[in-house]
């Protein structure tokens, strides 16, 4: 059987392996030169950038991918496990090191929130709980169909603490304004805000600060390239710099996909790595959908999106570690002007990696590689961004050296910006999102688009806009729903 794959992101690369091992004859048609989606890197003098995801979580799902591949990760990738999980700045001058170990964490947080350091190892077990209820009933669950629901523990589906946002759980649990801050900020994983979000959302602090955070030696896009060599050593052919036009439904079934390239393939099934908003409104003819489901998918609120330095600096900065965030003075405010105003936070929080802190080789020596992100709204008539783009990166860099980063724009070697609108051209994601859709209502987080098409029979899909939902292992898991749906359906 023949199966083509709509993009060469991290999904993509995932599910072509699973179906090449399974005996499937494979194609990959990739718009890009380089597989990898927003994974990616940049490279210039002497110079290393990673353009995506920068911490690694859940590195079992990995292994279990080449597992079921028949290959061991260890030849392909050197994972690392971080001890200092992430130094926080915030705007008072307090610096709090967050590391793996509660013990050390416990220590840190009574320096500057004693009244809070009784408080943290029970909000993790309230979120272990909630990952305990949430794993089985959603992450490891397709959510397909009727039969994917039973078993399952509804007394636990209705403990998953979605009454109540993000926020209102946190300041239930903690005190101090840096606790609440601190933990408010995990809902920005998925690209929502945790003055919108359900309480459920508190599961990510489980994953990252329980479970653990880990670093890929040479920098994460080596991820992408491994996996891209998984593909290959399985078999999957690559089509790169060809862009998918249309999905067309053929009989008995099959698709064709057209491509700019003037060809016309045929295939029993296919696996759609695009943004699943642009696969539906752009890549299915209009008849294949009525006007009411595309007004439904069009309503769908995207998560937020983001601006993205990449400075290339002739000096280090002791003060950061390899994963640092700078606290915004007005939390609630930047959620407000991001999501409901949707224009770029006047006084943004600033998450900045310094990976050449931990690996010297993706810098000149005694330089920094910094990758400074921060959240920005979805695409609108509000923001002109290459209008706009150097005034608000001038202010990013203004902010960072306040916070004590000296003369950083002096030291800048190297600068490329990615805006919003970058984000959609190169990845053509739903209005510039990073993440898809968002999570700030109750139940967005199961009604993101399913992992096999209710609409087109053989059309499955996979990516960060899919069930489960974005990031590194998020994304690996909607290859394996996807997977085991084919399996379904077509063994």
């Amino acid at each position: 059987m023949k199966a083509g794959v709509i993009g060469a992101g991290i999904g993509g690369l995932a599910i072509a392996s699973l179906l090449a091992n399974d005996g499937y004859e494979v194609d990959i048609y990739e718009k890009n030169d380089t597989p990898g989606g927003k994974l990616n890197q940049v490279v210039s003098q002497g110079y290393q950038f990673d353009t995506g995801p920068s911490l690694l979580t859940m590195p079992y799902i990995i292994e279990q991918l080449f597992a079921i591949c028949e290959k061991d990760v260890n030849d392909y990738l050197t994972i690392e496990p971080l001890d200092l999980l992430c130094r926080y700045f915030y705007p008072d001058g307090t610096i709090f090191n967050c590391y793996k170990d509660i013990d050390k964490t416990v220590n840190e947080i009574k320096k500057f929130a004693p009244e809070d350091s009784g408080h943290y190892a029970p909000f993790l077990k309230y979120a272990e709980n909630l990952y305990d209820r949430t794993s089985t009933s959603f992450l490891l669950n397709p959510l397909s169909k009727w039969s994917d629901f039973l078993g399952l523990s509804y007394l636990d589906i209705l403990r998953i603490d979605s009454f109540h946002t993000v926020s209102e759980r946190v300041e239930h649990f903690f005190e101090s304004s840096y606790m609440r801050q601190f933990f408010k900020r995990f809902t920005t994983y998925n690209g929502s805000s945790p003055y919108k979000a359900p309480a459920t959302l508190n599961v990510i602090p489980h994953v990252e600060l329980s479970m653990g955070g880990y670093y890929i030696r040479g920098g994460m896009y080596q991820l992408a390239q491994a996996l891209h060599k998984l593909a290959i050593d399985s078999g999957v052919t690559f089509h790169f710099n060809t862009t998918v036009q249309s999905i067309e439904a053929v009989k008995d079934r099959k698709h064709h996909i057209i491509t700019n390239r003037d060809s016309q393939n045929q295939y029993d099934l296919v696996v759609s790595n695009s943004d699943a908003t642009e696969t539906y409104l752009k890549l299915l003819n209009r008849p294949k959908l009525s006007a009411k489901k595309r007004n439904k998918i069009q309503r769908q609120e995207p998560s937020c999106s983001g601006f993205v330095l990449l400075l290339g600096c002739n000096k280090e900065f002791s003060q950061l570690e390899h994963h640092n965030i700078f606290f915004s003075p007005d939390y609630e405010n930047e959620f407000h002007q991001i999501f409901d105003k949707q224009t770029a936070a006047e006084n943004p929080t600033i998450y900045v990696t310094n990976t050449s802190l931990k690996d010297s080789e993706l810098s000149p020596k005694n330089h920094s590689n910094l990758f400074v992100l921060v959240n920005a709204p979805y695409l609108s008539d509000k923001i002109s961004w290459s209008d706009y783009k150097e005034e608000y990166a001038s202010k990013i860099i203004n902010i960072l050296e306040d916070r004590g980063l000296n003369n950083l724009r002096q030291s800048i070697e190297i600068k490329e910006i990615i805006t919003p609108k970058d984000f959609y051209n190169k990845y053509l994601s739903n209005r510039g999102s990073i993440y898809g859709t968002s999570s700030n209502s109750k139940w967005a987080a199961f009604n993101r688009p399913k992992n096999k098409s209710p609409y087109i029979k053989n059309l499955y899909l996979v990516g960060g806009s899919t069930h489960p939902g974005g990031g590194i292992p998020l994304v690996i898991l909607s290859a394996f729903h996807a997977w085991r749906l084919i399996n379904r359906d077509h063994r």
